[in-house]
């Protein structure tokens, strides 16, 4: 379970502080009533809902959303959604909406103790991925996957939500189980995100209750409450007309919409209710700071937000409105990311936004990470090219490539209608419930873009320049890293950034636009000299007349896709230990610098309207291509991978932003308990070997374009040791000819260059370190076992079994008996190059004072596992889930890539694929138990435990707005 905090997602990966845009629950009354044709409707009117959505209100006021859909086959998505979290909660209630959440996989009167979760784990489903839910300041929602080819299990599973409803027992002794996993999910959260969004947090929502009704709660309060205080947010928040049940998926709707009566029908509302407050957020005037350090932040950001009330999006002309808005923030968006790729920029990155940050609060936003110190210059930066276009507007060219791009996604949308995956459908409706988003189904969308979207014009665009963070309702957030030399800036100086730019002397922006095709002269074909079928996998391989090969694997999956990928033997294996940098970064340099005679940024221009994709990558043992294409775009995606093997583009100036871009992002990296904890177990696994070093400021230095560009091209000299993959929507003959005109065409030598060992083999015996780094009060350990592997389908899957078996038996332990951490992880990871090998590893946090203890239990937890071996229920709770995960996988194209491209590489068989059920049914208590006797070899293990630096923990302040079950 989790909550939800408030971010906003700005596509700056490395931003210190982001806050996440909630819209508002609306409920207008426009003068022309629901728009019926979407070209002809009047502005005013009602967005209507999609006809294939059954929709209704029972007696006691809670709504439903019902709809058919079979992606995937035989599931169903099902929440309950209840309009209420932290926002509603008394002064002496705070954190108790998310405990509410906790509570109700604890215990309901059908479902007593785990039996909710013990449900889900028999039938094949997983906790987390498929049972779970969330809190946040307006909403909690309740989410299940289930499976749909037996009654029993719909039914029982509305079971489920009904008992959510209004019959969780909120057993005492559970209560208190669950304090500590709460604490623990707080404490998972703190660092130095958290401990600056604490200070900047009250500045950006001033006045408002949402300023100190953080969803994760206040911990003296989550430890402390009595019961009856959290029975009665329950009593007075948990009723039927402030819910809604929500329903997608393969079924019968008219049984579902009986089902849902069925269930939900008699619930009652309370007498006396208590009304639903709604709060807002209150008008400001002028410009409001918030600047803040913290010595464990990574990066400095700068961040302006405009406040103003939440906005109605019911209608057509708010359709109309938001896809201005779009084409703005695309625009200037795009503007901002050439900027970041020339020499010396302002920032390493940049972005615009609008959308709603409370449910009584849209923001508009300009944002930007930039270098250390460099708070005041960014902001420049990015104020300066708003004003920019304020001034001189966008150009015709820049609008005419964003509307044709909007105008491509929306018609691969329509392609792909009926592919739609049914937990994205079912939180489309959760929206629309809480917030009042419109859910008139893509085909009615696309026929507004296709209305509106031609005569929007360059005025209607550039009017949006002089209002997007206007001087009032709005607020500066700084967050930067707290070390010497560097110089936080005062509001005077960001104020006089704001205000100065009006002054500048600028000049219209000039677009660099070019008509020279992607290739400008087509290779000459070659040929396909044999063919060998397998039909019984509907898989055809090819060998083209330069040696390379090509899998063919045609499917029906999604009516818009078709994925490839290409790879041969050798990665950065090849290179000397002295090179292995210019080695290792030589795709990230070369996917830099363009294709051809484009740069990035004009290959972006260049695919104006493509759906098409080819990127490169250099691993350890491998090398070699991965991309997509819509069907309608395929020869664009072969032409992008002939330019990758043939033509790389090497440009000095793009490799120095690179260095600089990288080495900025890099410069506060050590301050990080997380990195060293991370670089601890790196060491202590591979034995300080040179190539597990990670990246740092002063290996940056060791790049080399030169060297980079070298390895490149030798890697993609020889096409005849690539194997190509295609999955997706294509017939053969119809990809036959790209094949031989692009890929039969590429340059071959013949070679016979392979992978080498390069000596990274992980350390014998037991290693343990413990490393002293951080001001929070937590505590991380990692524990990896490991050693030689056979490596084949049936040991794979033995493995994975006992991980899974391992994983859920701790978490029972670890968290739901001793309530002493959030999550534990247990994975398998296992390869075949350069030796057969495998790694089992288990990760969780907790309190410090509680790690070693906690330790010890699962050694406990192992041993008696390798000596009792798994329960009955446990060994049906894997097999069923992994036949379950597999009944979904196996109608994926991204899933038989994987698998496909991955048996040619390692030279096996595709029979073993086709025939995963049957492993998978053979999964009994000795597979796992013999397993979990040989990988988790307690002589030859790698532990490493990270401790606070200091020994007086912090008090426990206020944790970040989010968290779950």
């Amino acid at each position: 379970m989790t909550v939800r905090p408030l971010a906003l997602a700005l596509g700056l990966a490395a931003a210190s502080t982001a806050y996440v845009f909630a819209r508002p629950i609306q409920t207008p009354t426009p003068a022309a009533g629901v728009a019926t044709d979407p070209a002809t409707a009047p502005l005013d009117a009602t967005i209507p809902v999609d006809a294939r959505i059954t929709t209704g209100t029972l007696p006691n006021g809670l709504r439903y959303y019902i709809r058919v859909n079979h992606k995937p086959e035989q599931r169903a998505e099902l929440r309950l959604v209840v309009n209420a979290g932290s926002v509603l909660e008394d002064d002496d209630q705070r954190g108790l909406a998310h405990v509410v959440e906790h509570m109700s996989f604890n215990g309901t009167a059908h479902f007593p103790k785990l039996d909710i979760i013990n449900f889900m784990q028999s039938i094949g489903m997983r906790f987390g991925p498929s049972v779970n839910a969330f809190t946040s300041f307006d909403e909690t929602v309740y989410m299940l996957q289930i499976p749909t080819d037996r009654a029993e299990v719909i039914d029982r599973s509305l079971l489920i939500l009904e008992d959510w409803a209004h019959a969780v027992t909120f057993d005492p002794v559970e209560i208190d189980k669950e304090r500590g996993v709460i604490t623990e999910e707080w404490r998972l959260g703190r660092g130095a995100g958290a401990r600056l969004q604490d200070k900047q947090f009250p500045v950006l929502l001033q006045g408002s209750r949402y300023a100190n009704r953080l969803p994760i709660g206040q911990m003296d309060i989550v430890q402390h409450f009595p019961p009856e205080r959290l029975v009665q947010f329950y009593k007075d928040w948990y009723r039927p007309d402030l819910m809604a049940v929500v329903a997608v998926g393969d079924f019968d709707p008219a049984a579902m919409e009986r089902q849902i009566r069925a269930h939900f029908g008699a619930l009652t509302n309370p007498p006396n209710e208590r009304p639903r407050p709604k709060y807002d957020v209150p008008d400001h005037a002028g410009t409001s700071y918030a600047i803040a350090s913290d010595p464990e932040a990574r990066t400095t950001s700068v961040s302006v937000y405009h406040l103003e009330p939440a906005r109605d999006q019911s209608t057509v002309g708010a359709y109309r409105r938001q896809i201005v808005e779009g084409l703005y923030s695309a625009m200037l968006n795009a503007r901002l990311g050439e900027i970041a790729q020339k020499p010396n920029a302002p920032f390493l990155g940049a972005s615009v936004g609008q959308g709603s940050l409370v449910r009584t609060a849209d923001a508009t936003t300009l944002s930007a990470v930039v270098p250390d110190g460099g708070a005041v210059a960014g902001l420049d930066a990015i104020f300066t090219e708003s004003e920019r276009v304020a001034r001189f507007g966008f150009t015709q060219t820049e609008l005419d490539r964003i509307k044709a791009d909007v105008a491509r996604s929306l018609e691969r949308a329509v392609a792909q209608r009926d592919d739609e995956d049914s937990a994205d459908l079912a939180a489309e409706y959760i929206r629309n419930f809480s917030t009042g988003e419109p859910i008139p189904g893509i085909v009615y969308e696309n026929a507004l873009y296709q209305r509106f979207l031609p005569g929007i014009t360059l005025a209607d665009v550039n009017a949006l320049a002089k209002t997007w963070a206007p001087d009032g309702d709005r607020v500066v957030l700084v967050s930067a890293p707290e070390k010497s030399g560097v110089t936080m800036p005062t509001e005077a100086q960001l104020s006089a950034v704001m205000t100065g730019v009006a002054n500048k002397t600028l000049t219209a922006y000039t677009d660099t636009v070019t008509s020279q095709p992607l290739l400008v002269s087509a290779p000459t074909p070659g040929s396909i000299v044999s063919t060998k079928s397998e039909p019984e996998y509907g898989v055809t391989e090819w060998t083209l007349s330069n040696g390379a090969r090509v899998i063919l694997k045609p499917t029906t999956f999604k009516q818009d896709e078709v994925l490839f990928r290409a790879f041969s033997l050798g990665g950065t294996s090849i290179a000397s230990d002295a090179d292995y940098i210019p080695a290792s970064t030589a795709a990230s340099v070369v996917a830099a610098g363009g294709v051809g005679t484009f740069s990035a940024i004009d290959l972006q221009k260049v695919l104006t309207g493509k759906a098409a994709s080819a990127s490169p990558y250099i691993g350890d043992v491998d090398e070699g291509l991965s991309g997509a294409a819509s069907p309608k775009d395929l020869e664009t995606m072969f032409q992008l991978l002939y330019l990758r093997f043939t033509a790389p583009r090497e440009d000095p100036a793009i490799f120095g932003v690179l260095q600089s871009q990288t080495r900025a992002a890099l410069a506060n990296q050590s301050a990080q308990p997380d990195f060293a904890f991370n670089q601890a177990l790196t060491s202590a696994l591979w034995r300080d070997h040179p190539r597990m070093q990670p990246m740092t400021p002063e290996r940056i230095d060791q790049m080399d374009l030169q060297k980079s560009m070298a390895f490149y091209r030798a890697r993609f000299s020889d096409a005849s040791r690539f194997t190509f993959v295609f999955v997706g929507a294509f017939e053969p003959d119809a990809i036959r000819p790209f094949v031989e005109r692009y890929v039969a065409s590429l340059p071959s030598t013949h070679g016979d260059e392979t992978w080498k060992d390069v000596g990274v083999h992980a350390a014998d015996g037991v290693v343990m370190r413990e490393v002293r780094k951080g001001i929070e009060p937590k505590s991380r350990t990692a524990i990896v076992f490991h050693g030689p592997f056979q490596y084949d389908q049936a040991h794979r899957v033995a493995i994975r079994a006992m991980a899974m078996a391992l994983e859920s038996r701790l978490r029972e332990t670890l968290r739901e008996d001793l309530g002493g951490t959030y999550n534990v992880s247990v994975s398998a990871g296992y390869g075949k190059i350069p030796i057969e090998r495998y790694t089992v590893s288990i990760a969780f946090g907790s309190s410090p004072d509680r790690t070693n203890a906690l330790v010890t239990r699962v050694f406990q937890e192992i041993e008696a596992l390798k000596t009792n071996g798994p329960s009955a229920s446990a060994v049906t709770d894997v097999r069923e889930t992994f036949l379950r995960d597999y009944e979904t996988s196996a109608r994926e194209n991204g899933f038989f890539l994987r698998e496909i491209a991955a048996r040619y590489e390692y030279g096996e068989g595709l029979k073993d694929l086709f025939g995963l059920a049957d492993f998978y049914k053979k999964i009994d208590a000795a597979t796992i138990q013999d397993a979990a006797r040989q990988y988790l070899d307690t002589s030859n293990f790698v532990q490493v435990k990270l401790f606070p630096a200091l020994t007086g923990a912090p008090a426990t302040p206020a944790a970040p707005a989010s968290s779950g079950k």
